[in-house]
């Protein structure tokens, strides 16, 4: 494209020039007299164009005759031309720089944009690291990069290229110290015939992991204190321990609920009045109950909610991606073996389904309905989530 407009600024030069010798040709061939009128007429006509004109505009053909025509006149003349004597030069040079250019200028390449991405995003993700420590990384990744390359990368984007040490952020020490944190929380969902039901719920910071405690219609200090103790129970059958537990200042956080994670070893830790985001986990947590589950249909009954919750529960635990865990659930199951593209026919369900029974399964468990046990909801009051 830029070889094409140059050829076209040349024909038009040539043209131009052709032009110019023609009228010199006939210029030379008149009288005195009439070159001077015409040199007046010329003059009047520019000092007219100047005064309705503030900056004309130039072509490259015109910035390449005049400044051509600059070296021919003396510097004593040059006030005759429209433009300032600086522009003239100006025009030279670049006139100069383009007739000698050699093409693309040499040197290293710069580097692509990915290689400048994952370099921006370790010292985006790795805070505590250099651009040597940087470099010595990506190099362990098969990226040949130098030091001083990234650090270039590092100053351009306005990054730091030799962090401070000592400082850490809050939310880097909240990720350090997330494996022994619990956090717990109410909601509350209203039912059909508007009766508020209450729900207690606790989630592990590290691994996202939801726990619904329990649902009532009166949460009682005593009430929360047993479901406290119920997951201490639970949380006892696993290897991994907690430290601290988040709750608010509700005073359904007795002294008896308490005194269940004390005895435990955790310590508790109460976050300010109306500071929601000091507990943002559960928040989170809510929102996205909320909006996944709750707000897409009616509840009924308690025991209808806490069927539902449940269900929830297991599908968020163990099915449902998190950004915050590299798009993986919070307990990843095996992935399943490969699937077969043709569907079963009716005789293999039909022989599926009688070997099932000579098992002994229900047949609920065959079709997949849920059924819970003990205090557990009944599946008659289980709806499908959407």
């Amino acid at each position: 494209m830029q070889m094409r407009r140059s050829r076209l600024v040349i024909v038009a030069v040539m043209y131009w020039a052709l032009r110019r010798a023609l009228e010199l040709i006939a210029f030379l061939f008149r009288g005195e007299e009439a070159k001077a009128v015409e040199i007046l007429v010329l003059r009047h006509e520019m000092a007219v164009l100047r005064r309705q004109v503030a900056r004309p505009q130039f072509e490259p053909a015109d910035r390449v005759v005049l400044a051509a025509l600059s070296r021919i006149l003396p510097r004593e003349l040059w006030p005759v031309f429209c433009v300032q004597p600086e522009t003239l030069m100006r025009w030279h040079r670049r006139l100069v720089a383009r007739h000698w250019s050699y093409g693309a200028p040499r040197g290293r390449p710069p580097k692509s944009a990915k290689v400048r991405e994952l370099v921006l995003r370790l010292a985006r993700e790795k805070t505590t690291w250099g651009y040597r420590r940087i470099a010595g990384e990506l190099r362990s990744l098969g990226v040949q990069i130098a030091p001083s390359t990234v650090w270039a990368i590092l100053k351009d984007a306005g990054v730091d290229p030799a962090p401070r040490r000592g400082s850490i952020s809050w939310s880097a020490f909240l990720r350090a110290h997330a494996q022994s944190i619990l956090a717990c929380d109410f909601f509350t969902v209203d039912t059909v015939l508007l009766r508020r039901l209450y729900v207690l719920f606790f989630i592990e910071l590290a691994t996202r992991r939801g726990h619904i405690a329990g649902v009532t219609a009166n949460p009682t200090g005593a009430w929360t204190a047993q479901q406290a103790r119920n997951l201490t129970m639970t949380l006892g059958e696993r290897d991994e321990s907690f430290r601290f537990l988040i709750h608010d200042r509700d005073a359904k956080f007795t002294a008896a609920f308490d005194a269940v994670f004390e005895a435990e070893g955790v310590r508790l830790i109460c976050t300010p009045v109306r500071a929601p985001q000091a507990n943002a986990f559960t928040e989170r947590w809510v929102g996205t109950v909320r909006r996944e589950c709750l707000d897409r249909m009616l509840t009924f009954s308690q025991r209808h909610l806490a069927a539902t919750l449940h269900t929830y529960a297991e599908h968020y635990n163990g099915h449902r991606p998190h950004r915050a865990l590299a798009m993986q659930p919070p307990t990843p199951k095996p992935p399943l073996g490969a699937v077969d593209k043709d569907p079963p026919r009716s005789s293999d369900v039909t022989c599926s389904a009688a070997s099932s029974t000579s098992t002994g399964l229900p047949p609920d468990r065959l079709f997949g309905t849920h059924r819970f046990d003990g205090h557990r909801p009944r599946p008659g009051y289980s709806l499908p989530l959407m």
